[in-house]
């Protein structure tokens, strides 16, 4: 069977989907019932309807209202995934949902990296917020607290209950940084009962895992629970310089601790420290193509005098040439050339399993720590109050050398492979107040928040190999560099004796560092919030519910940028041969408000309409060079919505459609010096502006059957799509060039079969789950046209399940694997290496820069892995 065959057949049901099925999310049997007041946001409500239909679909319990309620009563486009569907799926880390198992929910790498990821919603998508002074536009929770920065969001995810994907604005009831949606994690709470699972596997790649999870006896009204992960996989690229670690590869490891308190009826509090190290290093860079437009090619010619030190010029030919390429200014008659191609360096459409030159790649080092306090107290039956507090930090150390020798040109003697280093330090702290409950027909959330951040972070991109005359071969250049630092003799480590920086003068802690440090900076954050919702059901027309809701917001960001191209000027802001720093402050309030009209056409049958807005908060680039500030986004939101069950709850249907409207849309211009002979080589400014208003339609469905016992089918779809504006590149000047949103392909679909066959008369049953996952083609960079490949992953699992070994112990084999099919695509490409830059004054054409030119570089989705795992249950 071909893979087309095969797609055709996976995907036939997916003409309209599901993320709402019993694979998807399944109720906590633990959970206590909902009351008609303030149910708290971890009990589900009694599943009477299931209950009296073993063979119907399961109630979905969510939170996205504050409460907890049924995914078909929610008047939200709301996608869930349970810990079964994670398992099944083996997703290790918020990485792994790049497959596309929520078409709307878009997943990908930051540059190649996996330190920092990049996560938007129905087309809200940013492109590079990995700043100190920068957002997304979806937010991510972890049992209620917002994380602020996306640095360390591949952490390996702990015992999770369900992930909620909430589609749409959600600036209400979540606040700012919401306005594409919001991704909630809800991890499962302590039971207090001694119990708990022990898992382990191994599989290609070197790869390993093992966890374990253990619930303790309540003692004195506290519950405790405890968790340890632990994944590893080795490099899927490798490298060939020793010592050095390879691409794609990481090594995980974390713990949590959770209590429960629970001292008279009425009132819980739960309280919860994690702690999470990441290794990893990014995916690997690759040359697509050489030259694709055809440009003529040059060669390097010495044309230095006889005994003198030899000078390379780029000629026309190697004898009788003429001088040619690099900046060619308007009506010159210089002759264009490019950069012949580095003999070592190969054009590879394919994913390689081996780079073609070695440079140095150590893991980036992510640690993510955190502790909150949750408090419920039910004052009366239409009454809780609560309370979230939370304090989060998180480190990274980024080492990128993924590009080698993919994003340069060769020159003879000249260095290339820019190693991106990163060192961002980010802690938080956040305090939300909430009153919830319901009487009279009136049901309502009212609440108050506070988040304050600082961030700093400061950078390096030296350059780590050096090539001999003729491309034949490389060095690698020393790590440490004796001697003042400049841009020519800088080395890639943070700190060394033996190396004199002359920022030392005002910025102590780089006294003794090799890097010729691009920028430092740091940016501190308070948002203050107050918000309602009241939803309103008529006496006597309880199928209509109106809700009415709002958010006052307060967002207040400053910060300074006080290091450019290793000159700082922190003491003496008066002198002015190094730079000033640069600062940035800006304040802005705004209401944000949410209207919604429910009507239950049965007990089975639900239609919506909803109002919605939301924003994205503004900062500063400090790519830019001189903190180069910019204002919100807003969008405005209009959805219609139908939840509907059929024949029995056999049968679930899901449809909504959507329309978005984003007003001072964040687009950011970049520029990458490729030149080799470029005295800034490897430098990368940005400039982000509010550049105008975008479009986004979209119509999504999830559809879930499960025709006979044990047999459940999902599938579905997400159409999108957007209109981006055109503006006028504010680093080169020049005519307006249409933007581009980027990771939103205009179709999406997945699908999935589920099948569990009894054996004998325990719970024991053989369990097979297969799902396929469909994206087109989409942009991954904002000013490029270029597209990436169309990606089609397949996922698959096979287990025996419930072994029981005794009466209380029950064991599981399984076997699975991610990207069965062992399908390539490009996830990430551009071809802004195959043109020239173009130099303007105003409107006017001043020179063509052709010395960057190389070619499309891109990076490829990850391989078939495969394992063997084991879990016992105690």
């Amino acid at each position: 069977m071909g893979i087309s065959t095969l797609r055709s057949t996976l995907l036939a049901s997916a003409l309209i989907a599901v993320t709402a099925s019993p694979a998807f999310a399944a109720e906590d049997p633990k959970a206590p019932a909902a009351t008609p007041a303030a149910a708290p946001q971890d009990a589900a409500p009694a599943p009477a309807d299931q209950a009296a239909n073993n063979d119907g679909l399961a109630d979905i319990v969510v939170t996205a209202t504050k409460r907890a309620t049924n995914l078909q009563k929610t008047p939200i486009s709301i996608s869930v995934l349970d810990s079964q569907a994670l398992t099944e799926r083996h997703v290790l880390s918020l990485f792994n949902l790049a497959d596309g198992s929520v078409p709307s929910l878009r997943v990908a790498t930051f540059e190649a990296r996996q330190s920092a990821l990049t996560i938007g919603i129905r087309g809200i998508v940013p492109y590079d917020q990995n700043q100190t002074a920068r957002d997304g536009g979806v937010s991510v929770y972890i049992d209620g607290v917002a994380l602020g920065k996306t640095q360390g969001l591949n952490a390996a995810l702990f015992d999770i209950e369900r992930i909620e994907v909430l589609k749409g604005p959600q600036g209400t009831l979540f606040g700012r940084n919401t306005e594409g949606g919001a991704l909630s994690l809800v991890t499962k709470a302590p039971t207090g009962e001694l119990g708990g699972r022990i898992e382990g596997g191994v599989g290609n790649y070197g790869s390993r895992t093992g966890e374990i999870h253990l619930d303790l006896p309540a003692f004195y009204n506290i519950a405790i629970k405890l968790d340890g992960v632990y994944q590893h996989q080795d490099p899927t690229v490798k490298d060939p310089l020793a010592g050095s670690t390879g691409w794609n590869f990481y090594d995980r490891k974390g713990g949590r601790a959770a209590a429960r308190w629970t001292p008279f009826e009425g009132f819980t509090a739960d309280f919860a420290y994690d702690y999470a190290k990441d290794e990893n290093t990014p995916n690997y860079s690759q040359l697509l193509s050489y030259n694709p437009n055809h440009y003529p090619v040059g060669v390097y010619v010495n044309t230095a005098a006889a005994g003198a030190a030899p000078v390379y010029t780029l000629m026309t030919s190697a004898t009788g040439g003429v001088a040619c390429g690099g900046t060619i200014a308007a009506g010159s008659t210089k002759p264009i050339c490019i950069a012949p191609l580095a003999p070592q360096e190969k054009v590879r459409p394919d994913r390689q399993a081996v780079a073609d030159i070695g440079v140095p790649q150590q893991p980036s080092v992510d640690i993510t720590h955190g502790v909150s306090a949750n408090l419920k107290y039910a004052v009366a039956p239409w009454l809780e109050l609560r309370s979230i507090t939370a304090w989060r930090g998180v480190s990274t150390d980024q080492w990128d050398n993924s590009g080698g020798a993919a994003r340069s040109t060769f020159a003879p003697n000249a260095n290339f492979s820019r190693y991106s280093l990163s060192f961002l330090r980010q802690h938080q702290f956040s305090q939300e107040f909430q009153a919830v409950g319901s009487s009279n027909g009136f049901d309502y959330v009212v609440g108050a928040y506070y988040f304050t951040e600082h961030a700093t972070e400061y950078a390096a991109t030296p350059l780590s190999n050096l090539w001999n005359v003729d491309g034949t071969g490389n060095t690698i250049r020393s790590p440490i560099t004796p001697g003042t630092i400049t841009s020519a003799n800088s080395g890639y480590q943070p700190y060394d004796p033996s190396c004199i920086n002359t920022l030392a003068a005002t910025v102590p802690q780089f006294a003794n560092s090799c890097q010729f440090i691009t920028r430092a900076s740091e940016a501190y954050d308070h948002n203050y919030s107050v918000f309602g919702n009241l939803t309103y059901t008529p006496e006597g027309a309880s199928f209509l519910h109106f809700t009415a809701g709002g958010r006052w917001t307060k967002d207040k960001r400053r910060g300074q940028l006080y290091v450019v191209n290793n000159k700082s000027n922190l003491a003496n802001p008066g002198v002015t041969t190094v730079a000033s720093p640069f600062t940035f402050s800006n304040s802005i309030s705004r209401f944000d408000p949410m209207f919604n009209i429910a009507f239950d056409a049965s007990k089975d049958i639900h239609f919506y309409a909803k109002y919605s807005t939301g924003f994205r908060a503004g900062g500063a680039n400090d790519r830019s060079q001189s903190f180069n500030a910019f204002g919100p986004e807003a969008v405005k939101s209009y959805e219609i919505g139908a939840k509907m069950e059929f024949l029995d709850r056999r049968v679930r249907l899901n449809l909504a459609g959507y329309i978005m409207d984003r007003t001072n849309t964040q687009f950011d211009f970049d520029l990458y010096d490729t030149n080799a002979q470029s005295p800034t080589n490897g430098s990368h400014i940005e400039q982000t502006q509010n550049a105008g208003n975008s479009k986004i339609r979209g119509i999504e469905a999830d559809l879930t059957v499960r025709p006979v016992a044990g047999l459940t089918l999902a599938a579905s779809y997400a159409y999108t799509y957007w209109k981006a504006p055109s503006a006028v590149n504010s680093i080169t000047g020049g005519l307006p060039q249409q933007l581009y949103i980027v990771y939103t392909p205009k179709n999406a679909a997945s699908g999935s079969i589920d099948y569990s066959i009894p054996i004998g008369k325990g719970d024991t049953a053989v369990s097979l789950h297969l799902d396929a996952n469909y994206a087109s083609s989409q942009y991954s960079f904002q000013l490029e046209p270029t597209k990436t490949d169309p990606s089609f992953v397949v996922n698959g699992r096979l287990a025996l399940t419930d072994i029981a070994i005794n009466a209380s112990n029950k064991v599981t084999l399984s076997v699975w694997a991610r990207n069965l099919l062992d399908h390539t695509y490009v996830y990430r490409r551009s071809a802004a290496n195959s043109s020239p830059v173009l130099n303007y004054n105003g409107t006017t054409l001043v020179s063509t820069n052709y010395g960057g030119i190389l070619g499309d570089y891109g990076n490829f989705n990850s391989p078939r892995t495969w394992g063997f795992e084991l879990s016992a249950k105690f």
